[in-house]
């Protein structure tokens, strides 16, 4: 969801810059259930700040025995529809200064943070604070860059086979748009704390998703705004459990779907892996 969780919410729309790809083994799981029932999870990031060699014998093997892709969104790279849900859902009567939106003790960060990344106080008065929050993460963290996505790689190696969003673009959104405003300032909170100390989640993830080191993953998703319950649920555990249920339905009706989305939600006891798991399935890490 993210650059962890950020990166479902917004992307940045740049041009590849065509250098080399980086060596990648990213995780991949293969579920085999009860009744012959067969699916594959893969790992996925959003962005990245070089193309990425993520394709290889057992990778392919996966996505050849597979009938279904599923993904997040069945459409990453559609600038144009992203900008449009963005703009109908982050708009919101005038709220304000952004700093009166945090308690005292965190405006000394959102200030260091505004300074680093050009933005301002005023730049938000008409904007929801949950966008808020997704546009400072990303004009705080390194540039990546959506053309090297594995999401829109994935959905290109897989071309011919039906897909199917597990969400789409706007039910994505509607997650943030639909927390409650105390929740909403916890996630400002935690996003502003993170960027004041430097901290790039998305380019640590990365770096994880390349060595296939879900251990590293996992720490980094219990962090940061994933370390507040609430946010929790809505943002990671009820998604996920979500897609598990899609997932078991497409099995159910006869499909071997390979699922690709962002590597966090395929972690720790919450995650897709362990949710198959505990529906009866038998689930190993392939890659």
């Amino acid at each position: 969801m993210m650059r962890g969780a950020l990166a479902i919410g917004l992307s940045l729309a740049l041009t590849s810059c065509g250098a080399d790809p980086d060596p990648a083994t990213p995780a991949l799981w293969q579920a085999d259930c009860p009744g012959e029932r067969q699916a594959w999870l893969f790992g996925t990031v959003h962005a990245l700040e070089r193309p990425a060699a993520w394709r290889g014998d057992i990778v392919d093997k996966a996505m050849a025995e597979s009938s279904l892709l599923m993904v997040e969104l069945a459409d990453p790279g559609n600038a144009k529809a992203g900008a449009e849900v963005w703009e109908r859902l982050t708009k919101g009567p005038d709220q304000g200064l952004l700093s009166a939106r945090l308690s005292p003790d965190k405006r000394a960060e959102l200030a260091l943070v505004l300074k680093r990344t050009g933005l301002h106080d005023t730049d938000f008065a008409d904007t929801d604070t949950w966008a808020a929050a997704l546009a400072v993460a990303s004009a705080s963290s390194r540039e990546l860059d959506s053309g090297n996505g594995i999401d829109r790689a994935v959905i290109d190696a897989m071309h011919g086979t039906p897909i199917v969003e597990l969400e789409g673009r706007a039910d994505q959104l509607a997650i943030f748009d639909s927390l409650p405003e105390k929740e909403q300032r916890d996630l400002l909170g935690a996003v502003v704390h993170d960027a004041a100390q430097a901290r790039d989640e998305a380019a640590d993830i990365a770096a994880a998703w390349r060595r296939g080191d879900m251990t590293a993953i996992a720490r980094e998703t219990a962090r940061g705004m994933l370390a507040d319950p609430q946010l929790r649920e809505a943002l990671f555990s009820a998604r996920n459990r979500r897609w598990n249920e899609r997932i078991l339905a497409a099995m159910d009706s006869g499909d071997r779907p390979f699922v690709a989305v962002g590597t966090a939600h395929l972690v720790g006891p919450q995650g897709v892996p362990a949710l198959l798991r505990a529906s009866g399935c038998a689930v190993e890490r392939a890659q």
